[in-house]
Formats: structure tokens, C-alpha cells, sequence
């Protein structure tokens, strides 16, 4: 899915329909979040206690971010709005638990809000920057466990459950080489992309055998996240990962349907060599190629 540089996020929320406004909206790397009330908009009920309702405006928020490719750490600014000035202490563990590694600017208000049964609001901005591992901003790559170096002695490493959950939302249709039509090779080495603790991204590399030169590379990242440099982080590793078991080219396979991956992969290198539909399959898929490494 392509995205523009500005779109909006809608939490579900009646009031979003009937005031005319968006949870959340990108623009470029500047994310808006709206002021955030206490209510579990799946059931459009609020709890009593300002505590309760903290806990609850900060899970709308942080979902509402994850809609736009961001997480808390992206926090530039947080402004907190309460019609009670003494209820605003009982909130601050809650709030440094979710803000006190980031520590944005913030600024609480006294004010009266829409709804009497509301006791807090909280409205946050953020930035879509590009991401690196180790950059301070909660990116990381894990190994899958077992899968190699980095997955940790006796298989700890990243849950395959989450690769998994990554590759079929890129990817539902997907039966390419990385993948295994009749399942995962064994000398497959999977890695999955965290930001925070949000699986946003996944990578297969397939080290060549039987005496060749060429290993199969996939990645995939969460459309939401696209955009941000995970998958140049991921193709990076993956790339490592080829070339030290041997590999003198490169190939990966992409949906035809996915636009963005096309691009990316052209933008890494890859160069279309055939296109196919898999055994079995409907969706077509290209086949590309990394040019071999200057000798």
C-alpha cells in the first residue's frame, strides 16, 4: 500500500463521525493525535476513576500511533487536560510509565471537557523519523529462535509466532523460495524488526546450498511502518547474513501487487528477471536479482 504524505487514522469512535475530526493524522513526518478521553471506544463506556481512565486514554493513543508507523517513543509533545486539578497527581505513574523514557515536552491544563463523565483528555504530536538499530528510538532486529547468530544459546530469540504474524500480513498470498512452498526450509535464517515491542518487520535469508553462489533474501514491513528505514535495516542484516555464508548474488521475490516492495527492491539493486505465478497460486510474482559483487 502506497502511502501519501499526509492520511488520517480513525479509531472507531462515534465522535470522530459526528464532530467531524480524526483520531490521528499524518502529515509528512509530523503526526497529530487528538485529544484522547478515557472511553474503550469497542464498547463506548467509561470507568469512573481518573487512574482507570488514564490507563485507557493511553492505550487509545497508543494505538492510534501504531495506525500512523509510530510508537510512544515518537513523542515530541503531550499536553494533558483535566477539569480537576487535584486528580492530576494520581496519574503520574501511569504517565511516566509511558512517557518517562522519552520525556516529552508536556504541558497540563485546567479546563472543562466535552462530557462530565470525562476526568482526563490527553493529546500528543510525534515524528515519523528514519530509524536505525541501536539509535535510541526502539528499533532492533532479533534473530528467530534458533535461527542463527543472535537468536541466543538454546533457541531464545525473537518468537516465531511474530515472523510469522509479520509475513503473512505483508504477504497473505505469499508462497515464494524464502517462504517454501511446502513450508519453512530448515537452513532458512528469519529475523523479525521491533520497534519498542510493536513486530513491525520480517526478513528470511536463504543460504545457498549444494555448492552455489546464490542465496534468496526476503523482507517484509508492516505498511503502516513503511517508510521509516526498517526495511533498509532489515536488507542490511539480511544482506550480511548472505554474504557471509557464501553468497555472490543475490535474489528475492515480491508480489507484482505490492508497489511498495517493487520499489524497494529496485531501490536496493534488484533487478527484475522473470515473473511467475507459484503451484497452485493465483497472485503473480517477480523474481529479481542483486548484481554478483565486484571481484
Amino acid at each position: 500500500m502506497t502511502r501519501t504524505r499526509r492520511w488520517t487514522v480513525s479509531s472507531g469512535s462515534v465522535f470522530e463521525e459526528r464532530i467531524g475530526y480524526s483520531r490521528a493524522l499524518v502529515d509528512g513526518e509530523r503526526v497529530y493525535v487528538s485529544g484522547t478521553t478515557g472511553f474503550d471506544y469497542a464498547t463506548m463506556t467509561i470507568h469512573d476513576d481518573v487512574v482507570e481512565q488514564t490507563e485507557q486514554c493511553l492505550r487509545n493513543i497508543t494505538e492510534a500511533l501504531a495506525g500512523t508507523g509510530c510508537t510512544v517513543l515518537d513523542v515530541v509533545r503531550v499536553r494533558y487536560m483535566l477539569p480537576v486539578r487535584e486528580d492530576f497527581e494520581a496519574c503520574w505513574p501511569a504517565l511516566r510509565r509511558v512517557f518517562g523514557e522519552v520525556r516529552p515536552a508536556g504541558t497540563m491544563a485546567v479546563c472543562g471537557l466535552a462530557d462530565e463523565r470525562m476526568r482526563i483528555e490527553i493529546e500528543v504530536d510525534a515524528r515519523r523519523a528514519r530509524l536505525t538499530p541501536g539509535d535510541g528510538r526502539g528499533l532492533r532486529i532479533e534473530a528467530v529462535g534458533g535461527d542463527g547468530p543472535g537468536a541466543g544459546a538454546g533457541g531464545e530469540g525473537a518468537p516465531p509466532e511474530d515472523w510469522r504474524a509479520v509475513r503473512d500480513a505483508v504477504a497473505p498470498a505469499a508462497a515464494p523460495a524464502a517462504a517454501g512452498p511446502a513450508g519453512r526450509d530448515a537452513r532458512d535464517l528469519r529475523a523479525t524488526a521491533y520497534l519498542g515491542g510493536l513486530a513491525v518487520g520480517c526478513s528470511t535469508v536463504r543460504p545457498p546450498a549444494d555448492g552455489g553462489s546464490t542465496a534468496t533474501a526476503t523482507v517484509g514491513v508492516l505498511p503502516a511502518f513503511r517508510g521509516r528505514g526498517i526495511g533498509t535495516a532489515l536488507f542490511e542484516a539480511a544482506l550480511a547474513q548472505a554474504r557471509e555464508r557464501g553468497a555472490g548474488t543475490v535474489r528475492t521475490e515480491v508480489p507484482a501487487a505490492d508497489g511498495d516492495g517493487l520499489r524497494f527492491a529496485r531501490g536496493c539493486g534488484f533487478v527484475e528477471r522473470k515473473r511467475y505465478v507459484p503451484d497452485g497460486g493465483s497472485d503473480e510474482w517477480i523474481e529479481l536479482w542483486l548484481a554478483p559483487r565486484a571481484s
